[in-house]
């Protein structure tokens, strides 16, 4: 004989499971503003000052797959830099981009630093120095959980005389898709 509590647990567990799932998420606040409601809260985060050196980006957020960014700061004209272990000198000038990655979803991504390229108005593009990300200790890889968003540096060493005039950013592609992304770029002139 079957015992009524057990199967009565086992009822309950699935509805609740069943109700956690829901195939709708609720409305934007810009569309809830639109129907007349107040718009969601905000969080109130104190402004912060732009590092020495660093000139503040104001670019709009991009998305790209899984991951929104959007680029805070720049600093161009680098000759070296100081790490925790040593001073270390470009072979060229040191480039970084100031960036917050962000997983809007409900599923992890995965951020990886060795994507994101740099332009420059000769049209070359410039890879991620993997030797300086490694030295100032930013992340080659890093899992995004669900609503995460990080904030970090890429470095980059281009030739001297280069000019700086953009970056395209890769996120991780949609769950379930595969491949890669197209990337998004973000003009810093």
């Amino acid at each position: 004989m079957r015992n009524p509590p057990t199967a009565f647990a086992g009822a309950a567990l699935t509805v609740l499971l069943l109700s956690g799932c829901s195939a709708a998420d609720p409305p934007a606040p810009a569309a809830t503003a639109a129907r007349g409601a107040s718009p969601a809260p905000a969080y109130d985060l104190p402004p912060r000052h732009v590092r020495p050196g660093e000139r503040a980006v104001h670019a709009a957020p991009v998305t790209d797959g899984d991951t929104r960014f959007q680029v805070i700061g720049l600093q161009t004209g680098l000759d070296g830099f100081v790490g925790s272990h040593g001073e270390w000198q470009a072979k060229g000038q040191y480039v970084v981009v100031r960036i917050v990655a962000e997983n809007p979803g409900r599923t992890n991504s995965r951020f990886d630093a060795k994507r994101q390229r740099l332009l420059t108005a000769d049209g070359a593009v410039h890879s991620v120095n993997a030797f300086a990300q490694a030295i100032k200790r930013q992340p080659d890889t890093l899992p995004l959980g669900a609503e995460v968003r990080i904030e970090m540096d890429l470095w980059f060493d281009i030739p001297k005389d280069a000019r700086v005039t953009g970056i395209r950013l890769f996120g991780d592609p949609p769950l379930g898709v595969g491949g890669t992304t197209k990337g998004a770029e973000v003009p810093l002139r």
